[in-house]
């Protein structure tokens, strides 16, 4: 498995070993799964070796591969309720997109009821309330921040540190776990309420090499990953609590949008995750998003 994330980051360390160990497990240990992470291949470019075969299996977020495909990244735009997902057949329309470009969608775990929130080097003052502020996001949140008046900038997690600490950028959108194991209570003062959209990581298979599988071990995947999509939500709000704890013992404080700002966060959110997967998927992404608003789990 080539992974985008280091070992000890939280999305991938509350994850990858449970799946891992539920594979094995299934299968009577005969399927056994070896990591290997971004220092091997960089996280945005891992999904191209995978698809070549040069590794089995691929643990990413797909905002890493959204200028190939954004099908994948629409997920973070309909509501994490893991059975329903499955049965409105959103997870088998993602999966078939992807068969398509040589790889098995195997699970797609959210990191949580709710995904995001702001982090800051100062206060909300007004509104807009990131006017004038250059925000780190990946694709997925440019929209969003624009709109609530900031200018995004696309950078690697292992930038954003430094680019606080020196004021190269203002603050981050970033999920409710990790930002303790990134140290960014060091480097900002303030985190934002509300907190918004959802977030989730996907599993992903070379397709060839699911085909010379047998049922059986299939099946073992499969059943692994439906798991630890059930599993990883209720997982992740427990320690998305204990981490706003600690950022709040480490003097990271709360400021809050404006009222009328707060109200429009998960639209904004999910316009905007929709309008980078419609520009770059087209029709893919507007019968997905169809899909889901007939579910009413989406904007």
């Amino acid at each position: 498995m080539l992974a985008g994330y280091p070992s000890n980051f939280a999305w991938y360390r509350e994850i990858a070993p449970k799946f891992i160990e539920m594979v094995e497990d299934n299968s009577d240990g005969n399927l056994q799964i070896n990591v290997m992470g971004p220092d091997v291949v960089p996280a945005f470019e891992q999904l191209q070796p995978v698809q070549a075969g040069a590794f089995d299996l691929l643990f990413t977020h797909p905002a890493y591969h959204s200028g190939t495909t954004a099908v994948g990244l629409s997920l973070d735009a309909i509501d994490v309720d893991p059975v329903k997902r499955r049965e409105e057949g959103i997870i088998d329309y993602i999966d078939e997109h992807y068969q398509e470009r040589g790889l098995k969608l195997i699970s797609a775990p959210s990191t949580g009821t709710k995904g995001f929130r702001f982090y800051l080097r100062d206060p909300i003052s007004g509104e807009p309330g990131l006017e004038g502020r250059r925000i780190r996001g990946t694709v997925s949140y440019h929209s969003m921040i624009e709109e609530l008046g900031g200018s995004p900038v696309n950078m690697p997690v292992t930038d954003i540190y430094t680019s606080l600490q020196r004021g190269v950028i203002d603050g981050a959108a970033w999920g409710l776990t990790g930002a303790s194991d990134l140290q960014w209570h060091e480097v900002v003062d303030y985190m934002t309420d509300p907190v918004f959209g959802q977030v989730g990581v996907m599993i992903f298979m070379n397709l060839d090499r699911w085909n010379s599988l047998d049922s059986d071990a299939q099946e073992a995947l499969i059943e692994a990953g439906k798991q630890i999509e059930i599993d990883s939500v209720a997982h992740f709000d427990a320690l998305q609590k204990k981490e706003a704890e600690f950022l709040t013992e480490n003097g990271v404080e709360i400021t809050s949008f404006s009222e009328s700002e707060s109200q429009a966060h998960e639209r904004l959110w999910s316009e905007g995750v929709w309008k980078v997967a419609e520009e770059q998927s087209g029709e893919n992404a507007r019968k997905l998003r169809e899909m889901a608003k007939s579910a009413d789990m989406t904007y």
